[in-house]
């Protein structure tokens, strides 16, 4: 087993390694020791905030602790919980191999064994659809959808994109959003596993805790009240970005109206909302609310956690609340306390309010 094993673990050669290893997985998970922790580790902290976490410092522990963790998410066998899981360790993946790339330096070189790009590319069988020429990359069209297809975002959409002789032109630094999809839709290829007795006996008290920590995200799923003035600080800033005209970029626009959508609001009342802005799109702002929605995508979109909105730089005017523990891991989870602690006459739900102020 070899470091870059470890590092890239949905490799087909790590896959190889493993096997030729011969692990008793059985045994491995009764044993319940490092390799099912850092298990555990990856699939709650991709819940929680959409990181895997560090690695583990022994190589075979973080290389065997990738299949264990494809196992318990598969118990899990929840959509929301692949997905994420899956996203996670691609947002992983690219991280490593980004740093690794722009580190030329002889002793890097010397220190580890490098993943190259084409060998990226040779891995998902990309070699042919994607070339460098002077603009960036060129991607085979129907590759391109393939690899964009969970993607949002406007600069996504081929009718935005520059058609060259059946390619897709992309800059440079697109290219590693593209590499992050396969890698995603590589982890989650097989999810859920059929497994064995066995290995899911022992296994349970480690997937309880997985579905407890998922519980606590979904639980904010079942909110219907839209009182903008308990917004986290973060929501407010964007929504008043949205009232005053201001251009939102795609990230910022996904996140509002993925919260919004996740507190209850319908596709006609997101866009009312929208529509006092200036680059405000109708069929636009709709298709992208109904995507986020599910209504016509496989998967029904949560809002990004807080360290995605600080990643982004969306993540503005923290306050006490923010700083809590409890609630700094996600919007959703301010939201809620906020609800939680206030009186039920101060909460008025915005659209009630709208509705009252209608004449008949």
């Amino acid at each position: 087993m070899k470091a870059l094993h470890a590092r890239y673990p949905f490799l087909a050669a790590s896959r190889g390694a493993v096997e030729e290893a011969d692990v008793d997985l059985v045994g491995l998970v009764h044993e319940d020791g490092p390799v099912v922790e850092r298990a555990v580790e990856r699939v709650t902290g991709a819940l929680r905030n959409g990181s895997i976490g560090d690695a583990h410092p022994r190589t075979r522990v973080e290389l065997l602790s990738y299949p264990v963790a494809r196992v318990l998410v598969s118990l899990v066998d929840e959509r929301i919980c692949t997905r994420k899981y899956a996203h996670a360790e691609a947002t992983r993946a690219i991280s490593l191999f980004s740093a690794a790339r722009n580190d030329t330096t002889e002793l890097a070189s010397a220190r580890t064994e490098r993943l190259s790009l084409s060998d990226l590319l040779t891995e998902f069988d990309l070699m042919a659809a994607i070339r460098e020429d002077e603009e960036g990359y060129r991607v085979a069209v129907g590759t391109y959808l393939q690899l964009v297809s969970d993607l949002w975002g406007d600069e996504w959409r081929l009718v935005n994109r520059t058609l060259a002789d059946g390619d897709v032109v992309i800059a440079s630094e697109e290219l590693y959003s593209l590499l992050e999809e396969a890698i995603s839709q590589r982890v989650s290829d097989g999810l859920p596993l059929a497994v064995p007795e066995e290995i899911a006996a022992p296994l349970e008290d480690r997937v309880e805790t997985v579905r407890e920590v998922l519980a606590d995200l979904d639980l904010t799923r079942e909110i219907d009240t839209v009182v903008p003035e308990r917004f986290p600080p973060c929501m407010q800033a964007l929504l008043d970005s949205i009232q005053k005209g201001e251009h939102l970029g795609h990230h910022s626009r996904f996140a509002i109206t993925a919260f919004l959508a996740s507190i209850g609001m319908d596709t006609d009342e997101i866009i009312d909302l929208y529509m006092v802005n200036s680059s405000f799109g109708e069929e636009m702002t709709r298709y992208q609310t109904d995507h986020i929605r599910g209504e016509t995508s496989p998967t029904e979109y949560s809002p990004p956690s807080c360290a995605t909105m600080q990643s982004y730089g969306d993540c503005v005017n923290k306050d006490e609340i923010c700083e809590d523990e409890i609630n700094e891991s996600h919007p959703l989870n301010y939201y809620e306390f906020q609800l939680e602690q206030a009186d039920e006459d101060e909460l008025v739900d915005v659209r009630e309010d709208e509705e009252a102020a209608t004449p008949d």
